[in-house]
């Protein structure tokens, strides 16, 4: 079976210890002396899943805000520099908005 790291990880250690019985690796060698997280590990190397969930964000432009973000940046260095207390505030607060959009549309 074609397992995911997502997959994996919402097993219980019985049925992770389970799939490493079917596995012929050294990775999952000693498999019943594992606990959870090295068992989990040790799969994943076996079967050359990746270890990491990736987000993507979906429905939004990501590189058009991240360049928006650089652009405000920079705006707001030059507010700090000027001593312009209202101006970075306001550069502040665009910066957290389009921060806040990009979370939200992490999947």
């Amino acid at each position: 079976m074609d397992y995911k790291f997502k997959d994996l990880k919402r097993m219980t250690v019985a049925e992770l210890r389970e799939v490493a019985s079917k596995i012929e690796h050294e990775a999952v060698k000693g498999y019943t002396q594992l606990n959870k997280e090295h068992l989990l590990a040790a799969i994943c190397k076996a079967l050359n899943v990746d270890m990491y969930v990736h987000h993507d964000v979906v429905g939004v432009n990501k590189n058009k805000i991240k360049l928006r973000i650089r652009e405000l940046k920079k705006v707001r260095d030059e507010a700090l520099t000027a001593h312009d207390q209202i101006k970075l505030r306001h550069v502040r607060r665009q910066i957290h908005h389009y921060k806040r959009i990009l979370r939200k549309a992490t999947v």
